[in-house]
Order: structure tokens, then C-alpha cells, then sequence
């Protein structure tokens, strides 16, 4: 058996301290919100990350892994240990490169126009199967993010509920970064009340399933105001270390 370096086996250590420590947290959270820890999911945005260190992370209990950038999630792909995880994508995508992970994400968690949602269908059909969506949300109305502005959103999901190929699963957002926790739990709460409220309105072909908000700084607020889903990237793995290109 290959011997680790000190560096790669401190870093898994840390990666075991940090998986227990967030689940702590996402229980007390959950338990907060009225809720089970069964009723949350815990997804790791793995971008930057070694596939051995996120493979350790599985071996930890973690369940669910997503990617923010295509290239990345196609070179480390074979080396994920998808035995014993789910794999989605949850970065911003581009149209012509649907095609290269349309048959290797459960879970697409970045539409936000209905020409990707066309796209994404398109090269599911092309597959054989109906791939599973959230709709992106701009919830606070960023030119600098993607995502569907709140006021157009009940459009885009009634014509994305007439696009065979895709089933719409949820929302998802990033909000705006804020100095104050009270202040990005509005941001929060004014997602929570769009997911409500477009689950009462039973619209065809849309389920409210997953409402994917909160990530490394603040989960455990996003939990409390209703998220059902959380990707943490920096508090499970570290802090980022950008390669230069």
C-alpha cells in the first residue's frame, strides 16, 4: 500500500474533524428548524478538491458530492467513488457543454433560462432518461450571478413543466454576500416563501422537493429558514487553493 505524506494524512484527519463537526451542526440546525438530521442533505462542493480526499470524505458518510466546472468534474470522474455517492452538478452551465455530463450528474442544480432547460432535455432524451433540475434563483437580484430574478421565476417554471426530458426538483440559490447573519436570513427567507408558495400552486410536472441554499459560512442559518439541501465546500475541505492556468 502507497505510503500517504504527512501533509495528504493531516489533511484527511482534518477532513474527518470537519465531516463530524458539520453534522453536529446540520442535527442542531435541523432540530432548530423543526426538523431530522434525515432531513437535510449534506452535499460537498468538491471543486479544487482531490478525488482521494473527497473519496475519504465518502468513506467519512458523506453521500453526496457536487461539482462546480465541467472540465473538472470530466478529469476526475473515474475517480470518484460513485459506488457510494450521488454526483451533481451545481455550478454555472454553458449550452454546449450539457452534452458532457448529461450522462454523469443525477442532479443539475444551475438552470436558469429556458434555453438551457431545452438544452439540458434535449441531450437527455438523447440518453433515454429524464434528467432532474432546480431551477437557479437570483434572489438578490445580482448582475454579477446567474439566475432566474424571483418575479420571472413562476414563468420559467411553467414553461420548463412543458419541456419533456427534465423534471423540476427544487430551487436553488446564492445569495448575496452580507455582513450581518440577520441579514443574509432574509435572502433566505424570502426563498424559503418562493418554494411555499410554488409548491401550493401544484404545477404540472414540478416538485418541490429540494430547496438548496447555505453553504460553508452559513448552512446552519440556511437550515433554520428552510433549506433542505446545503453544499459546504471550505468547512469540510479547507480553505481553496486556486491553480493558476
Amino acid at each position: 500500500m502507497e505510503k500517504l505524506s504527512s501533509e495528504l494524512e493531516k489533511k484527511l484527519r482534518d477532513v474527518e474533524y470537519n465531516y463530524r463537526l458539520i453534522e453536529d451542526n446540520i442535527y442542531n440546525a435541523a432540530q432548530k428548524s423543526g426538523r431530522n438530521r434525515e432531513d437535510i442533505i449534506f452535499l460537498a462542493a468538491t471543486k479544487t478538491v482531490d478525488a482521494q480526499v473527497i473519496n475519504h470524505a465518502v468513506k467519512c458518510g458523506l453521500r453526496y458530492i457536487g461539482e462546480n466546472r465541467v472540465q473538472e468534474l470530466l478529469s476526475k470522474y473515474e475517480d470518484y467513488d460513485l459506488a457510494h455517492c450521488d454526483l451533481q452538478f451545481i455550478g454555472h452551465l454553458q449550452t454546449n457543454k450539457v452534452r458532457q455530463i448529461i450522462d454523469k450528474v443525477s442532479l443539475i442544480q444551475s438552470v436558469d433560462s429556458v434555453k438551457l432547460a431545452l438544452e439540458v432535455a434535449r441531450q437527455a432524451k438523447l440518453h433515454d432518461k429524464v434528467q432532474d433540475i432546480l431551477i437557479e434563483v437570483n434572489i438578490g437580484d445580482e448582475d454579477s450571478k446567474s439566475g432566474v430574478s424571483a418575479e420571472n421565476l413562476e414563468e420559467l417554471l411553467y414553461n420548463a413543466s412543458q419541456i419533456e426530458g427534465i423534471k423540476v426538483r427544487g430551487l436553488m440559490t446564492i445569495p448575496p454576500i452580507c455582513e450581518e447573519k440577520s441579514e443574509i436570513c432574509k435572502y433566505f427567507e424570502n426563498m424559503h416563501r418562493l418554494f411555499i408558495d410554488i409548491s401550493g400552486k401544484k404545477i404540472d410536472n414540478i416538485s418541490m422537493d429540494y430547496l438548496s441554499m447555505g453553504m460553508s459560512d452559513d448552512y446552519r442559518e440556511a437550515i433554520e429558514c428552510g433549506a433542505n439541501m446545503v453544499r459546504v465546500g471550505s468547512a469540510l475541505f479547507g480553505k481553496r487553493i486556486y491553480k493558476e492556468c
